[in-house]
C-alpha cells in the first residue's frame, strides 16, 4: 500500500511517522525547505509523554517523482491546497483516494447528501470548483484530524497530551474495502482510527473545536490550560459551540458524536498545548482564519441561523490579523 502525505507538519508529520510502523505500508512525504532537509537527514521524530517515535520515509519537494499513490492525505493548512492541486493530480492513479483537510467546511460535504443540498458547492469557500474537479469527489474519504502537536525543529514534531484520534469515514456512510484498508493501516501504525458512519458530525465536531478555541487562544494568547483556567474564558467558549451546534443541527446532523462538556473536557486534557492559530501568530505567519469564519458564514446563511457571539469574536480575530498582516510588512528585509 502506497500512501502519501502532503504536507509533513504537525498533522502529516506525526502521521507519516505512526504511518511508516506498518508493515506493508510504503509512506511518502511532501514538504519543503528547512523540514525536508532533515527529514531527508534524519528522518521524522514525534515526541510525546510515552517517548520518541522515529521513522524514515521517502520525502521530496516534487510530488511528480512519487508516482500515482493509493491514498493521498493533504495534512496541509486549508488556504494551502489551491497551490498544491498540480502536485496532487501527479499522484493520482485511477483508484486513488484523497483525505482532504477538515478545518473547516470541506468542499465534498453536500457530495451525495440526501436533501435540496445535494451536490452543493461552496462558492464562497471553494471558487470556480477548483477542488471538486481537481480531486472529484467521488475520490474522498473524510477524516478528522484529532490530535493536539506542533512542529518543534525541523523533522521533529511534538505531541501535547493523550488527544490523538482520527475517525474516518466514506461520506455515504458505507464500510467500504478503501476506508477499511486504511483503517487497519492506520491502527497498525498505532493510531485510533475508527470507521464511522457518520463522518460529517464528527467533521462538525473538530471544526467547532478549531472555530472557538483557536480564536480565543489568538486573542489572550492562552494555552489551552491557562484558557480552561479561566471559568469567564469556558463560558464564551461554550456560548461558540453551542451556537455551531444549533447551526450543525439545521443542516441535517441530528447530534454531534462528542458534545460540549466532553470537547471542553478534551480541550482541557490536552494540558499547554498551543493551539495551530497561535503558533501562526507567534510564527508571524498567515493566520487560518478565512476557512472557519467563511465555513461558518455560509452554513449560516444556508440555515438561516444566527451566530451573534462567533460574530463578535471573529469581528475582534480579525482585527488582530490584519495587525499581524501591517506588523509583517513593516519588518525590514533583509
Amino acid at each position: 500500500m502506497k500512501i502519501c502525505i502532503y504536507g509533513a507538519g504537525a498533522i502529516g508529520g506525526y502521521l507519516a511517522t505512526h504511518l511508516a510502523q506498518a508493515d506493508g505500508v510504503q509512506v511518502s512525504v511532501v514538504a519543503r525547505g528547512a523540514h525536508l532537509a532533515a527529514i531527508r537527514a534524519n528522518g521524522l521524530a514525534v515526541e510525546s509523554p510515552r517517548g520518541t517515535l522515529r521513522a524514515r520515509v521517502q520525502a521530496t519537494d516534487d510530488p511528480r517523482t512519487l508516482g500515482p499513490q493509493d491514498y493521498v492525505v493533504l495534512a496541509l493548512k486549508s488556504h494551502q491546497v489551491a497551490d498544491a492541486l498540480g502536485g496532487v493530480q501527479a499522484l493520482l492513479g485511477p483508484h486513488t483516494a484523497v483525505l482532504p483537510p477538515t478545518t473547516g467546511i470541506p468542499y465534498w460535504y453536500f457530495h451525495g447528501l440526501p436533501g435540496a443540498l445535494r451536490d452543493r458547492q461552496i462558492e464562497r469557500l471553494y471558487p470556480q470548483g477548483l477542488q471538486w474537479r481537481a480531486m472529484a469527489p467521488e475520490r474522498v474519504i473524510g477524516c478528522v484530524y484529532w490530535v493536539a502537536s506542533e512542529v518543534t525543529a525541523p523533522g521533529v514534531i511534538h505531541h501535547d497530551g493523550a488527544l490523538s484520534r482520527f475517525p474516518v469515514g466514506e461520506p455515504d456512510g458505507a464500510s467500504s474495502e478503501r476506508v477499511l484498508r486504511f483503517a487497519d493501516a492506520m491502527k497498525a501504525g498505532g493510531l485510533d482510527a475508527p470507521v464511522v458512519p457518520d463522518i460529517r458530525g464528527w467533521i462538525w465536531a473538530k471544526m467547532i473545536s478549531s472555530l472557538c478555541w483557536n480564536p480565543v487562544a489568538t486573542l489572550t494568547l492562552g494555552t489551552l490550560s491557562e484558557m480552561n483556567a479561566r471559568p469567564e474564558v469556558v463560558t464564551i467558549v461554550r456560548a461558540m459551540m453551542t451556537e455551531a451546534d444549533a447551526l450543525a443541527q439545521r443542516l441535517g446532523v441530528e447530534r454531534t458524536p462528542i458534545g460540549i462538556e466532553q470537547r471542553i473536557a478534551a480541550a482541557r486534557n490536552a494540558g499547554d498545548h498551543k493551539m495551530s492559530m497561535l503558533q501562526d501568530l507567534e510564527r508571524g505567519r498567515p493566520l487560518e482564519l478565512g476557512v472557519l469564519f467563511d465555513s461558518i458564514e455560509a452554513m449560516r446563511e444556508l440555515a438561516q441561523t444566527p451566530t451573534p457571539t462567533i460574530d463578535t469574536v471573529y469581528a475582534l480575530l480579525r482585527l488582530r490579523a490584519e495587525k499581524q498582516t501591517t506588523q509583517k510588512a513593516a519588518e525590514p528585509t533583509a
